[in-house]
């Protein structure tokens, strides 16, 4: 069965009856992995053998950026210092600060995959030190140059591993302070000023960016619209003025930031009608079923399909494997030097 444009959740260890006709619905493409869905690397292992059996082809997330934003913490995987901890290795010796960068990358995709999952939404592009509630430490650097450098190396490693990279949160969530899981938050810059910072490491990185992920946020100065319901950032911004041809996800469209386009099929029908390939609807069952249904006779279109097609994992290393890997010895014993 084809991929759909919707990526969902579930609440548990083990796929539920429930869950598992829910995944067999043709609006169905992807599943996003939380903490809750995690108690050990068997476990793990047994749930995405059981999501694949029910729903073969389908493309499975998590968010593993490191720091405050880990899923996986325990039984093997490496606990991932915040990404800004790399800007001071960076600043003392750059070529130093973007070989960690890479090997960092190369860490977390390389243990994602060994469990069976596709994608880590990472890296965060955005710019920021400590102004915005939800990035500060996420951000590699408040310096959009350090950004372009230390995520490039970043992404270089997860492909290196054989991950499809996601960048986010276009175009730049570090310009505000309010938290768009709580708040749609309103950035009242000129566009100069974004595109001279904020835009400037998205531009500079599409071209190592397999996807992006847009932000519930209003740039008044440039479109009435939050990004990710905006055809003009979209559509406009993105394909046409940027050629960009990557994978388009939205952001959780259970987020307070994304009240403002209707219920949750009139948000997802809103995403997807700007430009988005795949709406994510997390942490909201009724929600996530509201969708589905209102997405069942979507016309979904083949170039969306492909795209997403080439977020599915490229290769993938045994577990067993990664502990003789020198590269991942000496990326583990960074990561524990970091924390």
């Amino acid at each position: 069965m084809p991929l759909g444009p919707l990526m969902l959740d579930i609440d548990g260890l083990q796929l539920t009856e429930a869950d598992r006709q829910l995944l067999q619905q043709p609006a169905v493409g992807g599943l996003i992995l939380f903490a809750r869905n995690f108690a050990s690397r068997p476990q793990l292992l047994d749930l995405v053998a059981q999501i694949r059996a029910a729903r073969p082809g389908i493309l499975i997330a998590v968010d593993q950026e490191g720091g405050r934003v880990q899923r996986f913490k325990a039984d093997g995987f490496t606990r991932l210092p915040p990404m800004q901890r790399l800007r001071d290795s960076y600043r003392a010796d750059s070529a130093q600060g973007r070989a960690q960068a890479q090997d960092l990358g190369f860490l977390m995709a390389s243990e994602i995959l060994a469990c069976g999952i596709d994608i880590s939404f990472a890296p965060v592009l955005d710019v920021d030190e400590d102004f915005s509630s939800i990035i500060g430490d996420r951000a590699f650097s408040d310096d959009s140059a350090e950004v372009i450098e230390l995520a490039g190396a970043f992404m270089a490693g997860m492909h290196s591993a054989g991950m499809a990279t996601t960048g986010k949160h276009f175009p730049g969530h570090g310009g505000v302070r309010e938290d768009s899981h709580l708040t749609l938050p309103v950035d009242s810059r000129s566009w100069a000023e974004i595109e001279a910072r904020d835009m400037a490491t998205f531009k500079a990185l599409l071209p190592q960016l397999d996807a992006l992920m847009p932000a519930h946020i209003i740039f008044p100065a440039v479109d009435s619209e939050p990004v990710g319901f905006s055809s003009h950032w979209l559509q406009q911004r993105l394909r046409q003025q940027l050629n960009y041809d990557g994978v388009l996800f939205s952001d959780d469209l259970s987020m307070e930031g994304a009240v403002q386009a209707g219920s949750y099929p009139q948000r997802a029908v809103a995403a997807l009608s700007a430009g988005c390939d795949m709406v994510l609807v997390c942490n909201n069952r009724e929600g996530a079923e509201q969708v589905c249904a209102a997405l069942a006779d979507w016309n979904f279109s083949e170039h969306s399909r492909r795209r997403l097609q080439t977020m599915l994992a490229r290769r993938q290393a045994a577990w067993q494997s990664l502990a003789t890997e020198p590269r991942w010895q000496r990326a583990q014993s960074l990561a524990a030097e970091l924390c």
